[in-house]
C-alpha cells in the first residue's frame, strides 16, 4: 500500500489548529509529510506549547487520516514548539477582523448587578424582530448567564465543516446565535481561571466558530474593567459600546468608569449611549405608580454629564426577571409595556449605530501595548 504525500495534505486542510482559525497547511503547522509504504509521517510546528493543544493536533491528525485516507495506515506524528516570530514592536498585539459581521457591539456595566446580561439579551431579541441577524458571545467567562435567559443550557455547540475546517456551530434560540463559556462547563462548576487563560478560550469562541452574517454581534461583557475588556478589544474591531448602570450613585460612579475607559485616548470606541435599569418600580396592582427605589433619572443626567446620548429606560419588573429565568426574554412578548420599551431602546441604539457608521470612519482594531499602553490601527 502506497500514499501520496499529495493526498495527505488534502486530509490535513481539514482540520482546523485550536484558536488560530486556519487549517493546518494554510497556518504552516505542517512543515513535511512523508510516506513509507503503509507509514505515514506527519510534522507538525505549533505555536503554543499547551499539552492540550498539542495532543489535540495529534489526535485529529491521526483520527483524519485513518477516516478518510485508510483505516490501516500507521500514522506517527512529530509535534516541535516554536514561538511565532516577534512583530518590530515586541509589544505590539494586533486583532483580527471576523468576516460577515457587519456590526459589533459591546454591551458593558461598570458594576455587577445592574442587569447588563437582561438587557443584551433583550437587545438582542428585539433586534432579532425586527429583522436583523443577530448574534450573541457571552464574553462574562466567570458569571455565564446568557445560556439561562435564552434556555440553552442543556445544549452543545455543534461541529460544522466550512470551507474544509473544523468549526463550532452557535447555538441558535429565538432567532439568535449565542456561545458562551456556559456551553463547556457544568452548573456547579466555577471558572478559576487566569486572564490569559479566559483571554485564548474567548478567542476560540471568537474565530472557531461558524458564525455566518450577522447584522449585529453583541457582545455581554463581564462587569467592570480588566483583562477581558482588553483581551476583546484587542481581537476584535468594536463598533461601539452599549454602558448599563441603575441609577443608585454607586452604580453610575462604577458606570462613569466603564465609559472612561472606552473613552481612553488610545482605545476610543464609540460609546453608544447609556441605559438606565431598574429606573422605577411599578406593582403590578398599582400600574400607574412609580417608586424611585434607587433613585431617579441617574443614568439619565450621567449621560448628560459624559456628553453621550441616553437610550432610554427600563423599569424594575417582576415580569423581567421571571421572563429571564424561564429562558424566554420579556422582548418576546407582543405589544406590551415592556417589549415596546425595550423596542424603542434598541431602535435608539440602532440610530446612534448608524450615526456613528456615518460619521466616524471605518472600524479600528486596537492595538494593545503591553507596557505603554494601546494604540489604534484601521483595518
Amino acid at each position: 500500500m502506497k500514499f501520496k504525500k499529495e493526498q495527505i495534505l488534502k486530509v490535513l486542510e481539514t482540520i482546523t489548529v485550536a484558536g488560530e482559525g486556519k487549517n493546518m497547511v494554510e497556518s504552516g503547522a505542517v512543515k513535511n509529510v512523508m510516506t513509507f509504504a503503509d507509514e505515514i509521517v506527519v510534522d507538525l510546528v505549533l505555536s503554543s506549547p499547551a499539552m492540550h493543544i498539542k495532543k489535540r493536533a495529534e489526535a485529529d491528525v491521526i483520527k483524519t487520516i485513518k477516516e478518510k485516507v485508510s483505516e490501516e495506515a500507521k500514522v506517527m506524528v512529530n509535534i516541535k514548539v516554536e514561538a511565532p516570530a516577534k512583530p518590530s514592536n515586541p509589544n505590539l498585539i494586533k486583532g483580527k477582523n471576523i468576516p460577515g459581521i457587519k456590526n459589533i457591539i459591546a454591551v458593558a456595566s461598570g458594576k455587577g448587578g445592574v442587569g447588563k446580561s437582561t438587557i443584551t439579551a433583550n437587545l438582542a431579541v428585539s433586534l432579532s424582530k425586527l429583522g436583523y441577524k443577530v448574534g450573541i458571545l457571552d464574553a462574562d467567562i466567570y458569571g455565564p448567564s446568557i445560556p439561562i435567559m435564552f434556555d440553552v443550557v442543556k445544549e452543545r455547540p455543534l461541529s460544522t465543516t466550512i470551507d474544509g475546517r473544523s468549526k463550532m456551530k452557535p447555538v441558535e434560540n429565538y432567532g439568535v446565535k449565542v456561545l458562551s463559556i456556559g456551553f463547556f462547563t457544568t452548573p456547579e462548576q466555577a471558572v478559576i481561571w487566569r486572564g490569559p487563560m479566559a483571554s485564548k478560550a474567548l478567542n476560540q469562541l471568537i474565530f472557531d466558530a461558524a458564525w455566518g452574517d450577522l447584522d449585529y454581534m453583541l457582545i455581554d461583557l463581564p462587569p467592570g474593567t480588566g483583562d477581558i475588556h482588553l483581551s476583546i478589544m484587542q481581537s476584535m474591531p468594536i463598533t461601539g459600546a452599549v454602558v448599563v448602570s441603575t441609577p443608585q450613585p454607586v452604580a453610575l460612579a462604577d458606570a462613569r468608569r466603564g465609559v472612561a475607559m472606552f473613552q481612553q485616548e488610545n482605545i476610543q470606541v464609540p460609546v453608544l449611549g447609556v441605559i438606565e435599569n431598574m429606573a422605577y418600580f411599578t406593582p403590578e396592582e398599582l400600574p400607574e405608580n412609580k417608586y424611585y427605589i434607587f433613585g431617579k433619572e441617574g443614568a439619565k443626567n450621567l449621560s448628560e454629564d459624559l456628553n453621550i446620548s441616553f437610550l432610554g429606560e427600563i423599569p424594575l419588573v417582576q415580569s423581567i426577571r421571571e421572563a429571564g429565568d424561564s429562558g424566554r426574554p420579556a422582548a418576546l412578548q407582543e405589544e406590551t409595556p415592556l417589549a415596546k420599551a425595550f423596542e424603542k431602546i434598541t431602535k435608539e441604539v440602532i440610530k446612534e449605530l448608524n450615526s456613528r457608521n456615518e460619521i466616524l470612519p471605518p472600524t479600528e482594531v486596537i492595538q494593545m501595548t503591553n507596557s505603554v499602553g494601546c494604540s489604534s490601527s484601521k483595518n
